[in-house]
């Protein structure tokens, strides 16, 4: 018997999450990585410049810039997110740790919009499960509340997420307004006011964050299914072409936007024909958005036929399908791979929530083991190896990190210590109430995923947090600078540095940079290799001396010279001197 969808589920499969223990849970994998923990190299640190900047008054708020370099990508509102905050921050709170509040608070509002964009989804008609002869099928509320469930934790299990998501970028913007503009889609039958309200903020705030071609491919295609797929009834028809028909509207006006501001920028960067760039493609999307991507593609085997065998009129499949092949292309077709796949994951692990009610106990099974086994052996080797650096036993990964980031001194502190023996005797209880018997719950099978995720998370930022920052900042390099200029240097040249060095000198140190191009009066100079390289007024012979050698102790790469002028000879002839006397 062909049934009308695969989602056979009871009632008693629907059993809710604990609000608070969601809460918690989500608490405890967006606060690791934003407090504690320094501005990390490239993207992060670059980014935080631009704000301290415009929080100081150095810089343009419409063209801000840093060292006197532009942005890189045509976003203003991180950065603005970034300035206000510090600049309406109390005194006592670090200008980082305050440019990083907003970002918590997009992270969490992501967290919700991908929850109650696949509740959306889930109440759909085409969603449902299939109802009992005698009763007893899942409450459609009930049903849709296990599935936006499965859908947070299956996010929060995404790799690719942990990272990107904790830092302060335009990346966790478009992100945000990502989740929002699906939550929107997917709402737009249950709550016309509230999708509406939430799809304007999200397409103007994707504009604002440099992806204007982003929201009008999102907001146009999601409009254009809307518009293509039958209603649920023949008086429900004109209020769903009209909420279209809207979409359509706000798509334009965010293109507009872009325009006036002049935020449309050309990066369509195709990949080579070469196969280690396809082979480097395969393994991001393989690694990034694991384990999202085989549930999302089971669910696509298990819902074909209500895929192909009835037009459009399953939404729940195709928004998010339009949401994954928007964020695809883009990975495909720009430089920033992974910050384009990061705003397919909400809509993915919505996908993949639909495959839970379908799979096989055999099939939960190895999904539980696998994960067990994998975050496990990953817990054991960041407790070995903080270990080893307490302790020195074992002594090769203490030996291994000495090699690796030499210069690099560890410290204990209970507080960290203290979170990280909580988080591992978590793990242990969620591991022996997942392998316990009877676990009817439609949302088990992601539990250890997430949960995983979430411990190495939560790990690496309490217990190795000092290495990381040692290994991910400038900090090193900008003490070994500073150490070799007196206390007082006055004003300092650079040359050739990049956005993020640039940033790094500003916040670690109380220097007064100037660009070189725009002085003569500066005694340092701070040098990129290559570009003093190509200076002759730089050069050997010159009025500047080399005094030293400044690189990064881990990433060899990140090498700078550092210059002291060296006083004129006076050359004017000696019966001048006495004349002038």
């Amino acid at each position: 018997m062909i049934q009308p969808t695969p989602a056979i589920v009871a009632q008693v499969a629907v059993k809710r999450l604990p609000r608070l223990a969601l809460v918690l849970f989500c608490l405890a994998y967006v606060l690791p990585g934003f407090i504690g923990r320094v501005p990390w190299k490239y993207d992060d640190l670059s980014t935080f410049g631009y704000m301290a900047e415009l929080a100081r008054g150095a810089s343009d708020w419409w063209h801000p810039t840093l060292g006197g370099l532009s942005l890189e990508v045509s976003a203003l509102l991180p950065y603005w997110l970034g300035a206000w905050a510090i600049q309406l921050a109390p005194n006592w709170l670090p200008p980082d740790l305050a440019a990083r509040t907003p970002f918590m608070l997009l992270l969490v509002l992501a967290l919700m919009a991908t929850w109650y964009g696949s509740y959306y989804l889930a109440r759909s008609p085409k969603a449902q499960p299939v109802a009992f002869a005698f009763g007893g099928e899942a409450h459609p509320t009930d049903y849709a509340r296990a599935i936006a469930d499965g859908a947070l934790l299956a996010f929060m299990a995404c790799l690719g997420l942990a990272q990107l998501a904790h830092e302060t970028t335009p990346a966790l913007t478009q992100l945000c307004f990502t989740a929002l503009l699906f939550y929107a889609t997917a709402a737009l039958p249950h709550r016309p006011w509230a999708s509406g309200i939430s799809a304007a903020v999200a397409l103007s705030g994707l504009t604002l964050s440099g992806a204007p071609a982003m929201a009008l491919a999102l907001g146009l295609g999601s409009a254009l299914l809307y518009l293509l797929a039958p209603a649920a009834d023949s008086t429900a028809a004109p209020q769903q072409k009209l909420r279209a028909t809207g979409l359509v509207v706000l798509s334009i006006a965010s293109a507009a936007l872009a325009a006036l501001l002049e935020l449309w920028q050309w990066r369509i960067a195709l990949p080579h024909a070469s196969l280690a760039e396809w082979q480097s493609l395969g393994r991001l999307f393989l690694w990034f958005t694991w384990p999202a991507w085989p549930l999302a593609i089971w669910t696509l085997w298990r819902w074909r036929r209500q895929l192909f065998g009835a037009g459009f009129s399953s939404l729940h499949l195709w928004l998010p399908i339009w949401f994954v092949a928007v964020a695809c292309a883009a990975t495909l077709t720009t430089s920033a791979a992974q910050r384009s796949l990061l705003l397919a994951l909400p809509a993915l692990a919505a996908l993949a929530a639909f495959a839970l009610p379908t799979l096989s106990r055999s099939v939960s099974a190895l999904i539980d083991w696998f994960t067990l086994i994998f975050f496990t052996g990953c817990a054991l080797i960041i407790w070995v190896v903080w270990i080893s650096m307490q302790t020195g036993i074992p002594a090769k990964p203490a030996a291994n990190v000495a090699r690796l980031a030499p210069g690099f001194i560890h410290s204990f502190s209970w507080t960290p210590f203290a979170v990280a023996v909580c988080a591992t005797l978590l793990w242990v209880w969620l591991v022996k109430w997942r392998t316990g018997h009877h676990q009817s719950a439609l949302w088990k099978s992601v539990v250890l995923p997430a949960g995983g995720v979430a411990l190495c998370w939560l790990l690496l930022l309490t217990l190795c947090l000092p290495l990381l920052d040692f290994a991910r900042s400038y900090a090193p390099m900008v003490k070994i600078a500073t150490s070799a200029m007196p206390q007082s240097p006055g004003c300092v040249a650079t040359l050739g540095l990049s956005r993020s060095q640039v940033a790094a000198f500003q916040f670690h140190s109380q220097l007064e940079l100037q660009t070189m191009d725009n002085t003569t009066a500066c005694q340092w100079l701070i040098a990129d290799i290559a570009t003093a390289r190509m200076r002759s007024d730089i050069s050997e012979g010159s009025t500047w001396q080399l005094r030293r050698s400044m690189g990064h102790p881990v990433e060899r790469k990140d090498s700078l010279w550092l210059y002291e002028r060296q006083p004129q000879p006076d050359l004017t002839p000696p019966a001048t001197l006495e004349k002038s006397r």
